[in-house]
């Protein structure tokens, strides 16, 4: 098509030393097409051109009509003209339509070509028309087809009228203003684009004509594939917890029993987050195994006694123990091994901190992986969201070092202004939630939970009494649209997500605004 346009291209400006524009020859040619052949010739310049935008009037369906049958108030006065003895209201839409009978009786009386009594309406012929002519000058007809043949009128109050009652709309138009460039020339020789083997051979090179380098062309993007930004902030922090030397734990378990989720946590088998309404429950198969040794662990791992923690876990909900009076209730054990949609990764830092207990020493762990809840689906809130969390076990630990760990860990994300309210946590004591300042927001928002793991989770596992261990976590999103601008959770994670969204966003870096 590009081949078929540079032809008459040429001979439309070989006619003519002035400019002339590409919507005047060639007004059904795509843009693209009109533009890839002003791009080659401009290459060899012969031509030089530049891009007007401009406004154009279409017709509406309405317009197209009055442009063609005239407009609704001269059809009222030509009936009402015919009707000799004039014409009754209620015939009037009978004869020129609705529509027209409508909008063109108010137009035709204001302009004064029919006025109205009770019997109906009569042509005031005598008031506007010589006797010698037999029809009005139908002035919207003339300026709705001056419209259709220029897309324009020369007065803009014509425009503004016709827009108002709907006869025309106008829409963006791109056209070029095309002169003659310093190598014009009316015929276009075709140039090579490779100098292949056989024009060597022949020799037909030294009489080509080859096509220049355009060192300026943009080359075509290549499509790949892009990180979504739950996972570019997800390696940011990755990246954190590295540095500060700290071990990624396995989060590959969704489905736990509630033994990991929630009884080695010392969360009563009572509490309200082990309802329905909070966590997604299994029903197939309906319960599990007693806990037991992973046998892909380590050796050391496999000696552990499952059988007594399981015993020590069951005691220190019902009796107390470790200096605990427990929660002295009637600890069920099917309640215990019903499976359960993690709803928290801690489940994975107690499965971890129990092999610990195997050889304790200092250590430092972290995981970032998907947790589920059973909550309503908001702006804010999904049945299934990341959680970050980090664990430190060693000897000595308190609440001063946490806070100061915290100031530490935060100010790597950027976030320099702490406060710590008290709080608490079936697993955690003492417990605090963290709020950091929002230099974008200008507010205080909550940014995590923390904590100092409580002896009766500790020790069933066997743990030295003398050994603190440190929690804390937050959720991945929340940094995510704060770091992003999303406002609305389901347009980050789920089947809303714009794919746009995910290929144009930028890497992060928390430390950056």
């Amino acid at each position: 098509m590009t081949d078929e346009l540079i032809p008459g291209l040429l001979d439309a400006l070989s006619t003519t030393n002035e400019s002339i524009l590409t919507a005047d020859i060639f007004p059904s040619i795509p843009f693209n097409t009109v533009k890839s052949a002003l791009d080659r010739l401009g290459s060899r310049e012969l031509i030089t051109y530049k891009q007007i935008d401009r406004e154009e009037a279409i017709l509406t369906e309405e317009g197209r009509g009055i442009a063609a049958n005239g407009s609704h108030e001269a059809k009222v006065f030509e009936a009402v003209r015919k009707a000799i003895e004039g014409l009754k209201i209620e015939d009037l839409p009978g004869i020129v339509g609705k529509e027209s009978a409508k909008v063109g009786q108010g137009k035709a009386l204001k302009e004064k070509w029919i006025t109205k009594d009770k019997d109906g309406f009569k042509a005031n012929v005598a008031n506007i028309l010589p006797k010698t002519v037999d029809s009005i000058v139908d002035t919207s007809r003339e300026q709705i087809q001056i419209i259709q043949q220029t897309k324009t009128h020369p007065d803009t109050k014509v425009i503004s009228d016709l827009r108002k009652r709907k006869l025309i709309t106008m829409q963006k138009a791109i056209t070029f203003e095309v002169t003659k460039g310093p190598k014009f020339a009316r015929d276009f020789v075709k140039e090579e684009t490779d100098l292949t083997a056989d024009m060597l051979a022949s020799g037909a090179w030294k009489n080509a004509h080859l096509k220049p380098y355009n060192f300026k062309s943009k080359g075509a993007l290549t499509p790949s594939g892009a990180l979504h930004p739950l996972n570019k902030v997800r390696h940011e922090f990755r990246q954190i917890f590295f540095e500060m030397g700290f071990e990624e734990m396995p989060t590959n378990r969704y489905v736990e029993t509630g033994f990991w989720n929630f009884d080695a946590l010392f969360v009563p088998q009572q509490h309200p987050a082990r309802d329905l309404q909070d966590t997604f429950y299994i029903s197939d198969p309906p319960k599990a195994e007693k806990p037991r040794a992973d046998p892909s662990a380590p050796e050391a791992n496999l000696k552990q006694d499952y059988d007594q923690y399981w015993e020590n876990v069951k005691e220190v909900h019902e009796n107390g123990k470790y200096g605990s009076i427990g929660y002295r209730y009637p600890w069920k054990e099917d309640e215990s091994l019903r499976l359960v949609l993690r709803t928290h990764t801690t489940a994975i830092s107690t499965y971890i901190l129990h092999t610990l207990a195997a050889h304790p020493r200092p250590a430092r762990y972290f995981s970032i992986d998907r947790v589920f809840r059973n909550e309503s689906v908001d702006a804010t809130h999904l049945a299934e969201f990341h959680q970050v969390e980090g664990v430190i076990a060693d000897f000595g630990l308190t609440l001063g070092g946490l806070i100061g760990f915290m100031e530490v860990f935060f100010s790597k994300m950027g976030i320099h202004r702490l406060r710590f309210k008290p709080a608490y946590n079936p697993y955690t004591e003492p417990s605090m939630e963290i709020f950091g300042y929002h230099e974008g927001l200008h507010k205080w928002v909550e940014i995590g939970n923390s904590g100092m793991f409580r002896p009766e989770m500790l020790e069933p596992m066997g743990l030295p009494r003398d050994m603190r261990v440190y929690g804390w976590g937050l959720s991945l999103e929340r940094p995510t649209m704060i770091k992003y601008g999303v406002n609305n959770i389901r347009e980050l994670l789920g089947h809303k997500v714009d794919l746009n969204f995910v290929e144009r966003n930028p890497a992060v870096r928390l430390e950056k605004d």
